[in-house]
């Protein structure tokens, strides 16, 4: 294959090689500049006639020589910064603020907060997981592992730390129970199967720790993505929240100012902010005048219901023969139709393929459907399931009022007096921060084994994507549960589609969930020594 080959003096490349991967190729990657010179490059790219290179070389070159001896220090570089005053702030491309991006580190967020923290979909997050990590040890400075507020009083501290002093006796208990019960077989590399063992006693035990446990959280993100988080965070009625949005502001600003200018703006991100408070308190008056904020009796437990339906099998045919087609959809739609259904079944077959891998998935065409569905679980299962980010989520407060579950295992293991008498502890300090009008802060209180009602609306391809994964052997049981319904019920109305889901795992036998993925590690680490 041939292409241009631009030319450049000695002087540009001296110029463009710190900045550049490739010099003769037309791919390449921009390095060791700030966020807002990338971005302004791109933006001001569209406009321009020449090669990204050039375009540096002749506007943005003597701005970065003079904002960096080598080693940047936050400088923007003056045409940067003047370029996103006029696209951006005056003109309001939005897509400027899409070129440019940053990692964020949130350290000891609870798990309250990590959901709002996770709530934008045009991101990237990892979460430090209560899976595969024990939540016994202190913090530094002394203490468990749980979000602090004068404002809740003496009776949450002793709340928490008698959750957590339940939870680090019955650690041990636990992972003797499952070292006695799920013994090492023959073939099992020991250390893997510790592991495994830990993380099977995490897993049977996390539901004891309340929502105010604190984690870490990890964020790469586009400076407009940014922007909208921390507008909700600062319109967010819980302090935590606030707070933390006046921190990610301050560290993006340090990186790439220029991207969430807008914010501190009265006329721009005050203005935001505060349509964002009314819109939050008009649904809650609406809510109020409708009788909407009364809970009804629990209704047994965790639960998986179809409520939506968009789409049958035509269109979805037609939408995955579409983009090889050379007529309208409407035409393959009435082609389409004119198959029998056996026909139609063979068609889907052939379009799916041979899935020999779960990540292959089929065509886009897969996204023509449509499923809305309400869920009630623990919240330990909704932390995981909302974190997919191709998806709609909407999910109601945390409260007892959907009862919560207890692993049977723990009572196998000798642990489920002690794990109920924490969870009326749990229940009890919520009802008391209601009845201090403290209501939004106390889910803090509750344990992830209770129940919370929410809603995922997906599209049939995403589904695959969910289900499949969420499924899998190494999963978590609770959203295991979740995910057979979801396809159960998906096959009720589209038997095709659910059938092509053919790596959910439905084993349901007790076993010792992570055995594989640690023998698969430790593999990994011997073939490296």
């Amino acid at each position: 294959m041939e292409y241009p080959v631009e030319t450049f003096t000695d002087e540009e490349r001296s110029a463009l090689a710190p900045h550049v991967t490739n010099l003769d190729r037309p791919v390449f990657a921009l390095v060791n500049l700030p966020e807002t010179v990338k971005g302004a490059l791109f933006a001001r790219y569209s406009r321009y006639p020449g090669t990204l290179r050039r375009l540096f070389l002749d506007e943005f070159a003597g701005d970065v020589a003079q904002a960096t001896a080598g080693v940047w220090d936050g400088a923007e570089g003056e045409r940067a910064a003047q370029l996103y005053e006029r696209i951006f702030l005056g003109y309001g491309d939005d897509s400027v603020a899409q070129l440019g991006g940053a990692h964020v580190a949130c350290e000891w967020v609870s798990n309250i907060l990590t959901k709002v923290l996770q709530r934008p979909r045009l991101g990237a997050y990892l979460e430090q997981s209560t899976r595969y990590i024990a939540y016994d040890a202190p913090m530094p400075g002394g203490g468990y592992r749980y979000y602090r507020d004068q404002e809740l009083g003496p009776p949450y501290v002793a709340a928490m730390d008698a959750l957590f002093s339940a939870y680090s006796a019955a650690l041990p208990r636990v992972v003797a129970w499952a070292d006695q019960r799920f013994p090492c077989a023959a073939g099992e590399p020991e250390a893997a199967h510790a592991r495994a063992i830990k993380a099977k006693a995490f897993d049977l035990l996390r539901g004891l720790l309340p929502a105010s446990s604190l984690s870490h959280m990890g964020i790469f993100a586009t400076g407009q993505t940014y922007e909208q988080l921390v507008l909700h965070l600062l319109a967010h009625p819980l302090p935590e929240a606030r707070a933390y949005g006046r921190m990610i502001l301050d560290e993006v600003k340090a990186v790439m100012p220029s991207f969430v200018a807008r914010v501190e703006r009265p006329d721009r991100g005050g203005e935001w902010i505060e349509y964002l408070e009314r819109r939050e308190q008009a649904t809650r008056d609406w809510v109020g005048r409708l009788g909407l904020d009364r809970p009804a009796a629990a209704d047994g437990g965790p639960s998986v219901r179809l409520l939506e339906v968009d789409g049958d099998m035509e269109r979805l045919l037609a939408a995955l023969l579409f983009e090889s087609s050379a007529v309208s959809e409407e035409q393959a739609r009435i082609a389409v139709a004119s198959l029998s259904p056996e026909q139609q079944g063979a068609l889907f077959a052939d379009l799916v393929g041979e899935r020999r891998n779960r990540r292959y998935r089929p065509g886009r065409g897969l996204e023509t459907l449509r499923y809305r569905f309400e869920i009630v679980s623990d919240y330990g299962a909704f932390r995981d399931l909302q974190r997919h980010r191709m998806l709609t989520c909407q999910w109601q407060s945390l409260s007892p009022d959907l009862g919560a579950g207890i692993p049977e295992e723990i009572d196998a293991a000798g642990q489920g007096d002690a794990y109920r008498r924490a969870l009326e502890r749990s229940r009890e300090e919520y009802e008391r921060l209601v009845a201090a009008g403290l209501e939004r802060s106390a889910p803090y209180a509750l344990c992830l084994g209770y129940r919370i009602r929410y809603v995922l609306e997906l599209n049939a391809r995403e589904a695959m994507q969910l289900i499949e994964l969420r499924s899998g052997r190494e999963g978590h049981p609770t959203y295991r549960a979740v995910a057979h319904e979801m396809q159960a019920q998906i096959a009720s109305v589209h038997p095709a589609v659910a059938a092509a889901m053919v790596h959910v795992d439905r084993e349901l036998e007790p076993r010792l969930e992570r055995i594989l993925s640690e023998m698969r590690t430790q593999a990994r680490a011997e073939a490296r020594l």
